[in-house]
């Protein structure tokens, strides 16, 4: 019986070690990526900020690349004020002080008045409202459609 047991143990270190070098060059190239997006990041904003650094090295590239490709691109189907001021009608509603603060930085430079800064967060709050009233009464989907002309 220790022959069987030892020879497990010997089978599970050869599988262990014959992955490790896999993920050595899988943190290396999650490294140089994350760096990579660093180096962008800094190039952008003219500096990395500080909770960057604390993203892990995996995550770092496909979020950059999220928030440049969709939040930050001028080029998508949504102008950047109205990008800016979805967001922070979101955000309103989680809530999230990063979020708020930065979303409506960003609709202010975008040209957002504070009007229609007030307005997103007034929708927000409506839609949330009404989402509360909805779920809480337990209204019959089926029936709130039929009755608002959805088929």
């Amino acid at each position: 019986m220790p022959r069987i047991k030892s020879h497990i143990v010997s089978l599970s270190f050869v599988a262990l070690t014959a992955v490790l070098p896999g993920q050595s060059r899988a943190q290396d190239a999650a490294q140089a990526a994350a760096q990579a997006a660093r180096d962008e990041i800094a190039a952008t904003f003219g500096a990395v900020p500080t909770f960057i650094n604390q993203v892990p090295d995996a995550a770092l590239p496909g979020l950059w690349t999220e928030l440049k490709m969709l939040e930050m691109s001028d080029e998508t189907a949504l102008d950047l004020k109205t990008k800016a001021l979805i967001s922070l009608a979101v955000a309103s509603t989680i809530p999230c002080d990063y979020c708020i603060w930065m979303d409506t930085n960003t609709a202010r430079q975008a040209g957002a008045t504070d009007q229609e800064i007030g307005e997103a967060v007034a929708l927000a709050g409506m839609t949330r409202n009404w989402s509360t009233i909805f779920h809480g009464l337990q209204v019959d989907f089926a029936t709130f459609r039929k009755e608002l002309g959805g088929s």
